[in-house]
């Protein structure tokens, strides 16, 4: 991949301190923590929110599914989030809300679940990203799926070839070393590659060293 156009990369579905202070020296720009109790990744089974607030990190992002306006403005406050990332059904009205809740400088990232049928995929995709534009920061592409959060499957990245694509965002769904370098054929490229499910020996535990060839190679 051309160093020009290497994006960011966060790690989502983190659990283990140890393992987080392993990846910040690893360029790793993002951390992930999943606030969803039904994940297998749930950072509260495993860290506090002091725990995570005494991370010294830019990028400390927290993921939420249809939470209340109140838990997530209280989780980011304890845990000294940076960002917050909508991965539910919440609308445009929703994130107005919230924003009046919490700090000024947290950032929002909407998530946008792709399926299998790309021309009802590319009018959701465009209709949700009209009506969110205005009101958060980043857009996140993922794969859809039934159950909320990831699947570890890749969508069809050419769908977002076939549209305007306003914002930066970031790239998740069934990232892996083997499929990283198809990146490059995409017309807008992701600010961020979001890996999780594919560098784990188990959920929330992450293989280090498979993480440190996908930096050496990509970013």
């Amino acid at each position: 991949m051309n160093k020009n156009l290497r994006p960011k990369l966060k790690v989502c579905g983190l659990t283990q301190l140890k393992q987080i202070h392993e990846l910040i020296p690893m360029k790793t720009d993002f951390l992930g923590f999943i606030f969803y109790e039904k994940s297998p990744r749930y950072v509260l089974n495993h860290l506090s929110l002091e725990d995570i607030s005494k991370i010294s990190h830019p990028g400390k992002t927290g993921v939420f599914v249809n939470e209340e306006i109140g838990i997530i403005t209280d989780i980011a406050e304890q845990a000294g989030l940076n960002l917050i990332q909508l991965h539910g059904d919440e609308n445009e009205d929703f994130v107005i809300r919230l924003q009046q809740n919490i700090r000024s400088e947290i950032k929002i990232i909407k998530v946008i679940r792709i399926g299998s049928n790309n021309e009802e995929t590319k009018e959701k995709i465009e209709k949700t990203i009209s009506s969110h534009v205005s009101v958060v920061d980043y857009f996140l592409f993922d794969t859809d799926s039934k159950a909320f959060g990831g699947t570890g499957k890749q969508f069809d990245w050419t769908v977002l070839n076939k549209m305007e694509i306003p914002l930066p965002y970031f790239l998740s769904g069934g990232i892996s070393e083997e499929n990283v370098e198809n990146i490059s054929l995409l017309d807008k490229k992701p600010f961020v590659v979001d890996i999780n499910s594919k560098f784990e020996l188990a959920p929330g535990i992450k293989d280090l060293e498979k993480i440190r060839k996908l930096i050496s190679k990509a970013f």
